[in-house]
Order: structure tokens, then C-alpha cells, then sequence
């Protein structure tokens, strides 16, 4: 068990260092820029965000975000919510779940 929590650690640490380099010219944890806000992601229906104006598409999406839909989505944006507007992936599947732990660790209370 508790290498389990050291591998998770790792990972969110790495997922924080790929953030800062991938992802904060667009997002920020608690600051809508280009793209929604991230602190809380976990659990948040897509396209929730009060004030961030989404595409239709990702309004009118059922998506929860968890592990499985957050790994779909940096995968391949499109193909998970066709008409949405992120024009980015991440197609290494370390990098994605080492970004979904750092986000997992930024959306507790």
C-alpha cells in the first residue's frame, strides 16, 4: 500500500511539473484564462463552470470528470465530445494519469 501512495505522489509531482509546462498557458487551478479553471475538476459535470463561456458541445455533454473520462479526454478532445474547442492532447498515456493525479489531489476539499 504505501508504495502505491509513494507511486502517486511521483505522479502528481510530475503532474504538477507538466501543468506548469502543458497546460497553465491556458488554465490556471483557480483562474479562468483561454480555458476553465482546473481546482475541484474532479467530479464537476463538464461545462459546469459558472461565467467560463464552453462551446455547446461540452454544455450540452453528460460528462463527469473522473480518471477514465479525464484520460479520454487528453487522449483525444474531439473524439470524446465532438464540436468541443481544445485543440490539445496528450499522447502519452504516464504523462496523462501523472497530470490526472496532480488533478485528483487539486480537487479534494
Amino acid at each position: 500500500m504505501v508504495v502505491c501512495g509513494i507511486a502517486q505522489a511521483a505522479d502528481a509531482t510530475r503532474g504538477k511539473e507538466l501543468y506548469e509546462s502543458r497546460c497553465a498557458g491556458c488554465h490556471s487551478l483557480d483562474q479562468d484564462r483561454i480555458g476553465p479553471r482546473h481546482r475541484g475538476v474532479i467530479g464537476r459535470k463538464a461545462g459546469a463552470v459558472a461565467g467560463f463561456e464552453y462551446s455547446p458541445a461540452l454544455r450540452a455533454s453528460r460528462i463527469v470528470w473522473g480518471s477514465r473520462t479525464l484520460d479520454a479526454w487528453l487522449t483525444d478532445p474531439e473524439r470524446l465530445i465532438p464540436g468541443q474547442r481544445m485543440n490539445y492532447s496528450v499522447t502519452d498515456a504516464a504523462d496523462r494519469a501523472a497530470l490526472i493525479a496532480y488533478l485528483e489531489g487539486e480537487s479534494g476539499p
